[in-house]
């Protein structure tokens, strides 16, 4: 791990970077882009530095054709072309105005299956057309851009979901839209707004020309996809419907195509969910990571605001959903923060009694992240500052911290939420367990899915009872598996045909009929490794 330290209008920050990625790219993932309109290859000349300590190597064609001799001299450099060995301290010089979207870092699982093979239409007469795969999540949404014609990566984007002004969980906004249809219409334009941005900041930022992008997909849980269509979003709040496939396939989709500026021609494809509260989100994520077609028992968990669930025992696939709330995304509680920089990830007890944390891009804290959160639950556990039923030590109502030169607060409140989520989370693990007769014990692969799981220590989920007791190498942390599965289904007619089978195939669990809900519920709120029922 090396560090970038960072001048930006005179204050210093400093950036833990893993050496390999260009200046310009680390720098995407903070809050300090650097101006550029070429996707990075050092075409437009706009994404100028200063190397005011480090090795940045001899300069490129592309940084002789736009930096003179004179400054070059002066350690102006293009921060694409730049790609630091190790620590390195630079200067920005040309920064780009503020955004609400972010590049990623992470790419997952992916874009690897390679171009499109034909199983889509595309329009004549577009060269390089490309695909946009959208994740529209309850907090976040999150989108790529491929070639559909060589199945290459050229961008991703993320940021907040705007509809979280009507509430931070899915029933909030349901009730919401249910009781106003100004509300309704408002959050539709809300998510159709905010993809035109991200699509945007692409086009100016990579220059890429929008009038190539030919198809847009689309997975979300069903609640997301019903209020981004507009279409059928009360029937989620009636329990009959919980089990059934809800029709939330938009009807029209040309102003979209008009207010996203991309090619006229261009197909929308909103990938319906399963039922009930299970979206296309989950097929996405079971597509991407081959979940069927690896070692049997299997769990995945996309843990979220509406957590998704699904269980292979090598004959039948059990899924479900659990309402856990926004807790593992840090919505709602008091230090918390999404996982972007200046979060604190992760979390270890020091040798006085403390707690030492470290912070995505290595700067100062600003807040904890789901996974810094679970493991400063697991840290005050072990130091007996923090009981098993969520109580904190002699009497006291919170706990307070340093994040390096930052004082946060972890409040009972902030407890009481992840308690409660991670509780959603077991109820679901132990319904299809159930069904499906497999016992904890016997799981021979865990896949975590989901921004949440990035960062995530496994051990401490297991200490706090998130994640079953087994061996460290049976979990993997898939990041981002509900884009990667729409990235894949867009390139390829046999991801698509596996979606499909998936969704024949699977059995849904409604939570809302387990007969031992509430006291496998309440058993799952304790602090503690998860136990066989």
């Amino acid at each position: 791990m090396a560090e970038l330290v960072l001048d930006s209008g005179g204050a210093v920050h400093r950036i833990h970077f893993e050496p390999g990625s260009s200046l310009r790219d680390i720098l995407d993932a903070t809050d300090f882009r650097v101006r550029s309109a070429c996707r990075g290859i050092g075409a437009c000349g706009l994404c100028r530095v200063r190397v005011v300590d480090g090795d940045a190597g001899e300069a490129t064609q592309n940084e002789h054709l736009h930096l003179t001799a004179a400054l070059l001299a002066q350690g102006v450099r293009l921060a694409c072309q730049v790609v630091p060995r190790g620590d390195m301290q630079i200067e920005i010089l040309n920064l780009a105005p503020p955004s609400n979207w972010k590049a990623s870092t992470d790419k997952g699982l992916a874009h690897r299956r390679g171009a499109a093979d034909g199983g889509k239409w595309l329009p004549p007469g577009v060269k390089h057309p490309c695909g946009v795969a959208v994740d529209l999540g309850t907090t976040h949404l999150c989108l790529s851009l491929l070639d559909l014609t060589t199945g290459k990566w050229l961008a991703e984007r993320w940021g907040r979901n705007p509809q979280l002004d009507f509430g931070a969980d899915v029933v909030t906004r349901l009730a919401a839209a249910a009781e106003s249809p100004e509300a309704a219409r408002e959050m539709s334009r809300l998510a159709v707004a905010a993809i035109g941005e991200a699509l945007l900041d692409i086009a100016t930022r990579e220059g890429i020309d929008l009038q190539r992008i030919v198809n847009v997909s689309v997975v979300g849980n069903t609640a997301m996809l019903a209020l981004f269509s507009g279409l059928n979003y009360q029937l989620l709040l009636q329990p009959e419907h919980w089990t059934q496939p809800v029709d939330c396939l938009p009807r029209d989709t040309s102003g979209w195509l008009a207010e996203w500026g991309i090619n006229p021609a261009a197909g929308i494809e909103v990938i319906a969910p399963l039922a009930g509260f299970v979206g296309s989100d989950l097929l996405a994520g079971l597509v991407a990571t081959r979940f069927v077609e690896a070692a049997a028992p299997a769990l995945f968990i996309d843990f979220g605001t509406n957590s998704e669930i699904a269980l292979w025992s090598g004959k039948a696939l059990w899924v479900t959903a659990s309402a856990g709330g926004p807790a593992f995304e840090s919505s709602g509680i008091g230090c918390g923060l999404p996982a972007e920089a200046g979060a604190v990830f992760r979390v270890k007890p020091d040798a006085a009694g403390g707690v030492l944390c470290q912070v995505i891009g290595g700067d100062r804290a600003r807040g904890v992240c789901g996974s810094g959160l679970v493991d400063l639950i697991a840290c005050l556990l072990d130091s007996g500052s923090l009981s098993s039923t969520g109580k904190f030590a002699a009497g006291a109502t919170a706990y307070d911290f340093m994040a390096g030169e930052t004082a946060l607060t972890l409040t009972k409140n902030d407890v009481d939420l992840l308690q409660r989520a991670k509780a959603a989370v077991g109820v679901g693990i132990r319904a299809l367990c159930g069904h499906a007769g497999v016992k904890l014990a016997e799981l021979r692969r865990v896949c975590v899915g989901g921004a949440f799981g990035r960062y995530l220590d496994v051990a401490s989920a297991q200490k706090i009872g998130l994640l079953p007791p087994l061996p460290l190498e049976t979990v993997e942390l898939a990041g981002n598996t509900a884009l990667a599965g729409c990235c894949d289904v867009m390139l390829s007619s046999q991801a698509a045909q596996q979606l499909a089978q998936l969704r024949r195939r699977a059995r849904l669990v409604n939570l809302a009929h387990y007969p031992d809900f509430d006291q496998a519920f309440l058993e799952n709120l304790y602090l503690q490794p998860l136990r066989e029922p």
